[in-house]
C-alpha cells in the first residue's frame, strides 16, 4: 500500500538562485546560499526574513549552520571559506581554502572539523580549534567533487560524489579512498547516507537522470530509481520517515518509499530547477532550493507513534521497529527521587519489526492487543509477543470500550465495524470523512459536522454541527471533550435518555448530550481522570480542566504528547518526539476532591480533604477560591500570602492583621491599610500606614481626621526617614514655621528659607540671610561676581524694606493668636481672605492687643475682627457636617486691595470672647514657645497597636473632630468560627476538624 503522508508547505520565499540550504536544529530557521553572493536566513514558521548579509560578489555555493558556535560557514567561487556569527552578523574569520570553486561543505557532528570539496578535485578537512589549519587532504577524484556526506553511523567515514562518474568512500587518517562505487553513466552530482540502523545504504544522483541506491558493505547497487527527465541535482534519505527525496533540473521533487521504492508523490512549485534538498534530523521538516527561491515543507505528523496501557507498559515505533518500555521497572526509591520534567531511566526492549511503517499505535482497553496503522494498512498484534492477530486495509483504526470491537475507516465515506475480529456492521457516510474516534460511541468527523453512532446497531445517536479534530471520552463514558481548532467543548453523555428515547430525528436524539462548558484552548493531546480532563496545549503547557476552571500543571519547553496516568505513583506521563518519557506529579486525592466539589458532594469532599498532604492544600485552596468558597479556601490554604489575600477579600481584618505581623511586609501593611480605610477602621489604618512607612498616607489620614498629634509625630518620623517634603508640609500644616525654616536650612535650601522667613517669620530673616551669604560667597570665591554681597539685610538697609518693623509686630500677633483654641465646628478663614494688618489695627484699637517696649505681643482679649472670624456658626445638618482640616498659618503680607468688611459681632459673641481674658507673654523669639499640638496622648505610629488618631479631650491640642464611635466587627466574623492550624489537625493522622467547613452554605 502507498505511504500516506500529508505534505504541508510552511514557507515559499522567492529570491535569486538558491545553491544550498540548511535547517537550524533548534530555531525555526532556513539558511539559503544565493548565486548573487548573499545569504538569507528565513523563519519558516512566521515566514519572515530574519537576517540577510552579503558574503562576496560571486556565487555562494555552500553554506552550513554551526549551532554550537553560533556560526554560519560559507564557501564561494572566490575559493574562500568565510565564517560569520549569525547573531551579530560579524565575520569571524576567512581564508583561501582551494584553488577553484568550492562546491560543498559539511560540519562534523562532534569534532571541530569542517570538510570542503572543490572543482580542484580535492577534499580538505579544516580544524577551527587550531586556527583553521588544514587537518588532512583527500586526493583521488579525477573531476569536480560535487558533494560530501558524513556517515551518520560512523562519523569517521564520509562519501563524496564527483563528475568522474564515481562515488568514493573515505576514512579519516587515510589519504586514499576505502572503495569506489561505479555505475552511473554520467557525472554524479549528489550523495547521502541512509540513517536507519538496519540498512548500510548510500544513495546517489547523476546527470544520467537516474538515482541509485548502493549497499556499501557489498559494494553493489541494490535499486535504481528512474523517473526524472533531467539531471538529478540532489538526493536525500529522510532521517525520520521511510522516504527518499530526489530533486532534478526538471523542476520536480519526487518522494519515494524507502522500503518499496514506490513513487509516492511528485511536487512542483513552479520555481524552475531544483538545486538542493535538506531534511532535518529529529523532525519532519524538509528544505528545498530552486532557481527562483526556496521552499520549506512539513511531511506527515511529528507526533510519535506511541501508546501506554493501564499497567504502565509503553510501546513505540522507531521507523518500523517496535520497542517496549515498562514503568514498573523503576524502583520505589527511584520513583520518589524523580523530579517533575526529568527524563525517566527506562530500559528499552526490542519486540520486532512491523510489516508496515506505523504512524499510530493504540492499545485496546484491556491492554491485550495493540494496533499499528500506517501505509494505508492496519495490523493488530498481541501486546506481549507482537504476534499478528488481524490485518487489513484501512486509513484509520479506533478501539471501542469493548476490547473485542474496533472500527476501520476504509475510505473517505466507508467505515467498517468488527467484533471478535469478524465483520459486524458497516457505515456508509454521505459526507467526506476526515477521521474517526473511538470510545463508548463511534464518532465520525467531517469538515463541518460530528456524528456519533452506536457500536452494536450502527445507528446514529447524535449529529452535532461542529468541526472537530479529536474526541476524548472519560473512563466511565459520562464525559466527552470535543476539541476543535481553537477551543474545546465538554459535554455530558446521557445514556439513560438515549436508551429511553422514543423520538429520533434526522440529527439523532436531541437529549443525548448536555453541554457542560467551553474553553478557548488549543488541545494537542489529552485524556480523562474521573471528571478531570488532562491535556497539552499549543503553547506547550500541561493543564487540566475541572468544573469550568483550567489549572496549569507545568510549562514545558518543547511539545509533549500525553501517555496516561498511574494512580499508584500519582503521576502524569508524557513523551516527546525523541521518545523521552517524562512525568509530573498530580495527586489523585486532589483531583477527587475537586471532582467532589464540582458535583456538590460536600460530604465526600470533606472526607477526601483529610487525605491531601499539607503541601498540596494551597493548590486546593486556589481551586476553592475560584469556585467562590473563599472562607473555606482561607481555612485550607497553607500559603501566608494567599491567606492574607483571602482575608482581605473576605474583610477579615483581624486575620489579615495577624498575618501581616508575621510577614512584616510594607506591601501587606499598605494593602491592609486600604482595607481598614474602606471599613472606616481609622485606628487600624493609622497603625498599618505607620508600619508601612507610608508617610503620604499618614498625612492624608491626619489631615482628614484633623489630628494635630498625628501630624506632629509624622513630622518627626518623616524627618528621621529623610522624607523632607512630608516633614515640611506636616510642620506647615501645624503652623510651626520655625520647624519649617529649620528643615529648609538643614537641607541646604537657604534661598527658600529666606523667602519663607520674609513672608511668615521676619524675625528670622537676618540669621538666615547670614547663612545664605556665607554659602553664596563660598561658591563664588573664584568668580569675579560676589553674589553674597548683593544680598541686602533688612536690619541694615531699612530703606530697601519699607514696613519691615511693622511686619515684625504682625508676626508676633499671628504667633499669639495661633494659640487660641478653635472649636471643631468653626469655619477657619483661608489665608487668601485674611487681612492681618487690619486685624492687628482693630485689635490694638480695641485694647485686646498691646506691645511691650521689646516688641513682645500681649493678648488681652480677642479683637472684633478675630472674634467674628472664629465665631462658630449654627451647627449644620448632621449629614452635611464635615471635619474641619488643620488650619494653615497665615502669611504676614501686605493688605489686600480688595477685601470684605469685617462683620460686627453681636452681644453674645462679645461675651464669649470677653469674659475669660488672660494675659499671655509671647517673646520676640520662639525659644520659649511651646510646640503647637503638644499632647500627652500615646505615640500614634509606634507605641500602640490601635492608635488614637483623634486627640483626647483635655489634651493640649485643639479637639478638631469628635472621636469616632467604635463599630462592631462585621457579623460574619463574630458568628462564623474560623479555622486555625489547631482546628485543621494533621492530615497524616486524619484528625481534620470538618465541623466548620460547610461548603454547601457558601454562596
Amino acid at each position: 500500500m502507498p505511504l500516506r503522508l500529508d505534505v504541508k508547505r510552511k514557507l515559499l520565499a522567492r529570491s535569486d538562485r538558491v545553491k544550498c540550504v540548511d535547517l537550524h536544529p533548534v530555531d525555526m530557521w532556513l539558511l539559503a546560499a544565493l548565486y548573487n553572493g548573499n545569504v538569507h536566513i528565513w523563519n519558516y514558521e512566521t515566514q519572515t526574513l530574519v537576517k540577510s548579509f552579503e558574503v562576496c560578489d560571486v556565487p555562494v555555493r555552500a553554506a552550513k549552520f554551526v549551532p554550537r558556535k553560533s556560526w554560519v560557514v560559507t564557501g564561494s567561487d572566490d575559493m574562500h571559506i568565510r565564517i560569520f556569527n549569525y547573531n551579530t552578523l560579524e565575520r569571524v574569520h576567512q581564508f583561501e581554502a582551494h584553488s577553484d570553486y568550492l562546491r560543498s561543505l559539511v560540519v562534523h557532528p562532534t569534532l571541530p572539523y569542517v570538510i570542503s570539496s572543490s572543482d580542484d578535485m580535492l577534499v580538505k578537512m579544516w580544524d577551527w580549534d587550531n586556527k583553521w589549519a588544514m587537518k588532512q587532504s583527500f586526493e583521488g577524484h579525477t573531476h569536480y567533487v560535487m558533494q560530501i556526506a558524513i556517515n551518520p553511523k560512523d562519523n569517521n567515514t564520509f562519501a563524496t560524489a564527483s563528475l568522474d562518474k564515481t562515488v568514493k568512500v573515505w576514512q579519516f587518517g587515510s589519504n586514499v579512498p576505502n572503495f569506489t562505487l561505479e555505475g552511473h553513466e554520467k557525472g554524479v552530482n549528489c550523495v547521502d547516507y541512509y540513517h536507519g540502523g538496519e540498512k548500510p545504504y548510500i544513495i546517489s544522483g547523476a546527470d544520467d537522470h537516474l538515482v541509485k541506491i548502493w549497499d556499501y558493505q557489498n559494494k553493489t547497487c541494490v535499486q535504481t530509481l528512474d523517473g526524472h527527465a533531467q539531471n538529478v541535482s540532489s538526493v536525500c534519505f529522510h532521517p525520520e520517515l521511510p522516504l527518499i527525496i530526489t530533486g532534478s533540473e526538471d523542476s520536480t521533487v519526487r518522494l519515494w518509499h524507502a522500503n518499496t521504492y514506490r513513487l509516492e508523490t511528485t511536487l512542483n512549485y513552479g520555481l524552475e530547477r531544483v538545486w538542493c534538498i535538506q531534511a532535518q534530523k529529529g523532525a519532519n521538516t524538509v528544505a528545498i532550493g530552486y532557481d527562483e527561491g526556496s521552499v520549506t515543507l512539513k511531511l506527515g505528523r511529528e507526533e510519535p507513534a506511541v501508546s501506554m496501557d493501564s499497567s504502565g507498559k509503553i510501546l513505540w515505533a522507531k521507523h518500523s521497529e517496535i520497542q517496549q518500555a515498562n514503568l514498573k521497572t523503576i524502583s520505589a526509591e527511584e520513583s520518589e527521587a524523580i523530579q517533575d520534567g526529568e527524563r525517566l531511566p527506562l530500559s528499552v526492549k526490542d519486540l520486532g519489526s512491523s510489516e508496515i511503517y506505523p504512524q499510530t499505535l493504540a492499545h485496546s482497553s484491556n491492554g491485550r492487543f495493540v494496533v499499528a496503522c500506517g501505509d494505508g494498512e492496519y495490523i493488530v498484534y498481541t501486546a506481549m509477543a507482537l504476534r499478528n492477530k488481524d490485518f487489513g486495509q484501512g486509513l484509520e483504526f479506533v478501539w471501542a470500550i469493548d476490547p473485542n470491537m474496533f472500527a476501520v475507516r476504509e475510505s473517505a465515506t466507508n467505515v467498517k465495524i468488527k467484533k471478535n475480529f469478524k465483520d459486524h456492521k458497516s457505515i456508509r457516510s454521505d459526507m467526506s470523512l476526515e477521521g474517526i474516534s473511538g470510545g463508548p460511541l463511534l464518532a465520525l468527523r467531517s469538515n463541518n459536522s460530528l456524528c456519533f453512532f452506536d457500536w452494536e446497531t450502527a445507528l446514529l445517536v447524535r449529529r452535532i454541527e461542529i468541526t472537530a479534530k479529536s474526541i476524548y471520552w472519560s473512563d466511565n463514558g459520562e464525559m466527552v471533550a470535543i476539541c476543535g481548532e481553537e477551543q474545546f467543548y465538554v459535554l455530558r453523555y446521557k445514556a439513560d435518555a438515549v436508551n429511553n428515547a422514543t423520538e429520533v430525528t434526522e440529527d439523532g436524539i436531541e437529549d443525548a448530550f448536555e453541554i457542560i462548558g467551553e474553553q478557548i484552548e488549543v488541545v494537542k493531546t489529552g485524556f480523562w481522570i474521573g471528571d478531570c480532563f488532562i491535556f497539552t496545549t499549543a503553547l506547550n503547557r500541561i493543564n487540566y480542566y475541572v468544573g469550568g476552571e483550567i489549572v496549569t500543571i507545568a510549562h514545558v519547553d518543547r511539545p509533549l504528547y500525553l501517555l496516561g496516568y498511574m494512580t499508584k505513583e500519582s503521576r502524569v506521563y508524557a513523551v516527546d518526539k525523541d521518545l523521552n518519557v517524562i512525568s509530573y506529579k498530580l495527586l489523585l486525592s486532589v483531583l477527587e476532591y475537586q471532582t467532589a466539589v464540582m458535583r456538590r458532594d460536600f460530604d465526600t469532599a470533606d472526607k477526601v480533604l483529610t487525605t491531601i498532604p499539607k503541601e498540596q492544600r494551597t493548590r486546593v485552596a486556589h481551586f476553592l477560591e475560584k469556585q467562590g468558597f473563599k472562607k473555606q479556601a482561607l481555612a485550607v490554604s497553607q500559603d501566608p500570602d494567599h491567606k492574607f489575600d483571602l482575608s482581605i477579600a473576605l474583610g477579615d481584618l483581624k486575620t489579615a492583621y495577624d498575618l501581616a505581623l508575621q510577614m512584616d511586609s510594607e506591601e501587606k501593611w499598605k494593602a491592609l491599610s486600604q482595607a481598614a480605610t474602606l471599613k472606616s477602621d481609622l485606628h487600624l489604618a493609622g497603625e498599618c500606614l505607620g508600619r508601612a512607612h507610608d508617610f503620604g498616607g499618614l498625612m492624608l489620614l491626619a489631615t482628614c481626621a484633623g489630628s494635630a498629634d498625628l501630624l506632629k509625630k509624622l513630622a518627626d518620623k518623616s524627618a528621621a526617614a529623610e522624607a523632607h517634603n512630608i516633614s515640611f508640609l506636616s510642620s506647615l500644616l501645624l503652623g510651626d514655621i520655625d520647624a519649617c525654616l529649620d528643615k529648609l536650612i538643614a537641607t541646604g535650601r537657604l534661598p527658600e528659607a529666606a523667602f519663607l522667613a520674609r513672608t511668615h517669620a521676619p524675625s528670622r530673616v537676618q540669621s538666615i540671610l547670614e547663612l545664605w551669604k556665607t554659602k553664596a560667597s563660598s561658591h563664588s570665591e573664584k568668580s569675579s561676581r560676589k553674589i553674597g554681597e548683593s544680598l541686602a539685610d533688612p536690619v541694615k538697609y531699612e530703606n530697601l524694606f519699607p514696613g519691615f518693623n511693622e511686619s515684625l509686630k504682625r508676626e508676633a500677633f499671628v504667633r499669639e493668636i495661633s494659640k487660641v483654641a478653635i472649636p471643631a465646628s468653626a469655619r477657619i478663614p483661608s489665608a487668601a481672605t485674611r487681612n492681618i494688618e487690619q486685624e492687628l489695627e482693630e485689635a490694638v484699637a480695641s485694647g485686646a492687643v498691646s506691645f511691650t517696649d521689646e516688641g513682645a505681643c500681649v493678648l488681652r482679649g480677642a479683637s472684633r475682627s478675630t472674634e467674628q472670624q472664629l465665631k462658630a456658626p449654627a451647627p449644620p445638618p448632621a449629614a452635611a457636617r464635615q471635619p474641619s482640616p488643620v488650619r494653615q498659618p497665615s502669611p504676614v503680607r501686605e493688605p489686600s486691595p480688595i477685601r470684605e468688611p469685617s462683620p460686627v459681632p453681636d452681644e453674645e459673641e462679645e461675651e464669649e470672647f470677653g469674659d475669660d481674658q488672660q494675659e499671655v507673654h509671647v517673646p520676640a523669639n520662639n525659644d520659649e514657645e511651646e510646640s503647637f499640638g503638644t499632647s500627652k496622648t500615646p505615640d500614634v505610629v509606634l507605641e500602640t497597636s490601635r492608635p488614637d488618631i483623634v486627640p483626647a479631650r483635655g489634651s493640649a491640642a485643639p479637639d478638631l473632630v469628635s472621636a469616632p464611635v467604635q463599630q462592631d466587627a462585621p457579623q460574619e466574623f463574630q458568628d462564623d468560627a474560623q479555622w486555625s492550624d489547631e482546628d485543621f489537625g494533621d492530615a497524616d493522622t486524619g484528625d481534620l476538624n470538618m465541623d466548620d467547613l460547610n461548603l454547601d452554605e457558601e454562596d
